[in-house]
């Protein structure tokens, strides 16, 4: 018989596989103007933003599912308010990217999440400059760079504007830890909902008018309710599939998962749209981009065991790495520890895994694979 804690937790892996998959070719389908033609990726996005932070106000305020936290005026001015503000940008521009490039190609891209928020974390001081990791994001680069040039159907416009959703959201992620983290504020994909998603809504609606409005004025836009509703639920599931994932598996079971995922969403991408044509260069270049991100997973993973002492008994040892591997969503700041990533609450953002559809989900102490959105993306 199948053991029923194992049961559970390849079901889990496969949820969040088909609605990490799912969300994307759904906003790709939605946004294409060859399939569904809303072409308005802010609108589409702040349907996102609203509804999750319905959902989270209801399930705090009136179902009490969870507890808000003690959110002080100059926490939120400080800390929440940039946060939100990178969010929606990234968001934004890595929506608008489907409107020029191809969901393959998109995956492809989003091997650069782990450079990018590499360089931000040295940039801002939370991780230091080393020789092995810089090579290592080096190969990465050079991968991505291939797989570029491979691409027949490039778009600048589009490449531009998924790197730049790329880096918006690498910042996002280094500010949660130096803000937020910083302050010993825990939050949990709940909470951050409640808290970020109405500040990025607020965010989203400038641009919104200033672009999108006059658009919807002059040009017949339509609007299918049972679309947008159906497609915000999936991406307000996926959120919490990732927390019940994070909470079961392993870091090494989370990341063959993320790369098994983006296989897998290659694939179905170049079925379902036609037009996405991938070449054998595409292809090497990802290959050479995986290397660089599976070699910078083993140093981050060495780092952390080398972090433990080895003056532990065998029981203490096993217990540890029990509750590495089991560790919460909720991350619970380690006073004692500095911003190197250790085993503690306070591991760097480039330790977090990441769903590109999943992005409020905040500090698990995972490594990352690529950038791995509640919603936008």
């Amino acid at each position: 018989m199948i053991n029923k804690t194992l049961f559970l937790t390849y079901f889990y892996l496969f949820i969040y596989i088909l609605l990490s998959s799912g969300v994307i070719l759904y906003n790709k389908w939605v946004l294409s103007p060859k399939y569904f033609n809303f072409p308005l990726p802010i609108t589409l996005t702040m349907i996102h933003m609203g509804f999750s932070g319905a959902v989270a106000f209801l399930l705090i305020r009136v179902f009490k599912v969870v507890s808000p936290v003690k959110m002080t005026f100059e926490i939120y001015a400080t800390s929440v308010v940039p946060i939100s503000a990178f969010f929606a940008s990234s968001l934004w521009f890595g929506n608008t990217a489907y409107l020029h490039i191809s969901v393959a190609f998109i995956q492809m891209l989003k091997a650069l999440m782990p450079v990018a928020t590499f360089i931000m974390a040295v940039m801002c001081g939370t991780d230091k400059a080393r020789c092995d990791v810089f090579l290592n994001m080096l190969l990465v680069s050079v991968g991505v760079v291939v797989s570029s040039y491979g691409e027949i159907h490039f778009n600048i416009v589009g490449t531009l504007y998924q790197v730049t959703g790329i880096f918006a959201e690498a910042l996002r992620l280094v500010l949660t830890q130096v803000l937020l983290q910083k302050k010993g504020l825990t939050l949990n994909p709940i909470t951050s909902l409640y808290y970020i998603a109405p500040c990025s809504f607020v965010f989203l609606s400038v641009p919104w008018y200033l672009l999108e409005k006059p658009v919807m004025e002059v040009s017949q836009i339509q609007f299918n309710f049972w679309i947008f509703f159906s497609n915000a639920i999936c991406a307000l599931a996926l959120n919490f599939s990732i927390f019940l994932v994070i909470g079961r598996t392993g870091a090494v079971t989370i990341r063959v998962a993320g790369v098994l995922k983006d296989w897998i969403l290659i694939a179905l991408s170049t079925v379902i749209f036609p037009e996405s044509t991938i070449t054998g260069l595409n292809i090497i270049g990802y290959a050479i981009a995986l290397c660089g991100v599976v070699m910078y997973n083993y140093i981050k993973v060495k780092d952390v065991r080398a972090s433990q002492l080895p003056v532990e008994s065998l029981p203490d040892r096993i217990a540890k790495d029990w509750k590495f591997e089991k560790s919460s969503d909720i991350f619970v700041p380690d006073n004692t520890s500095d911003n190197e990533g250790s085993v503690g609450g306070n591991g760097s953002a480039a330790d977090r895994i990441i769903d590109e559809e999943a992005p409020l989900v905040p500090s698990s102490r995972l490594s990352h694979i690529g950038r791995t959105q509640l919603t936008g993306k």
